[in-house]
């Protein structure tokens, strides 16, 4: 088994409300895309609501912004769920759903096995990703930093605090 998995997320800008008809082809293939994950190669975690997903956490000033968390066993299972899936089509049309962002909106970081990434942890590595670029605290997939025992012990994991269950 893994010593470390690898957590991710990705913020988005939604063009319109949730229920507006602009969201509705997003709306209709988000359970089937989370089924999709959940039965995905290395998946072990994502954050979701009572709803089964977690566009109705706001976490942010701006209130269009989604944000999507996951933990995976590994940056391949990740990936491919990401680019090699159905998951693709979904990033294909992206831009009819979510405005473009000039900032970081997705991070990758490496968790001891275990650890479930509160919101709080995951916005500090998109903050940090915007601020400083591609560290081994965040990275993307195009420069990816392998797990570093060092840098990971280093970490106070317990000033994080874990995801709540929603």
């Amino acid at each position: 088994m893994n010593k470390y998995h690898i957590a991710q997320v990705n913020i988005g800008r939604i063009r319109a409300e949730l229920d507006d008809p602009v969201m509705a082809g997003f709306m209709q293939r988000l359970d089937e895309i989370n089924a999709l994950a959940d039965a995905a190669p290395g998946f072990v975690w994502r954050l979701d609501t009572g709803e089964g997903n977690a566009t109705y956490l706001r976490p942010f000033a701006d209130p269009r912004i989604l944000l999507n968390m996951s933990v995976w066993t590994d940056v391949e299972s990740l990936r491919d769920y990401v680019y090699k899936s159905t998951h693709r089509e979904l990033l294909r049309q992206r831009h009819a759903w979510f405005e473009k962002l000039e900032s970081a909106y997705a991070a990758l970081w490496w968790v001891p096995a275990g650890h479930l990434p509160g919101i709080d942890e995951a916005k500090s590595r998109i903050d940090h990703l915007d601020r400083n670029g591609a560290t081994q605290f965040a990275f993307t997939f195009q420069r990816v930093f392998p797990v570093n025992d060092e840098f990971q012990r280093g970490i106070d994991w317990s000033s994080f605090q874990p995801c709540p269950a929603l």
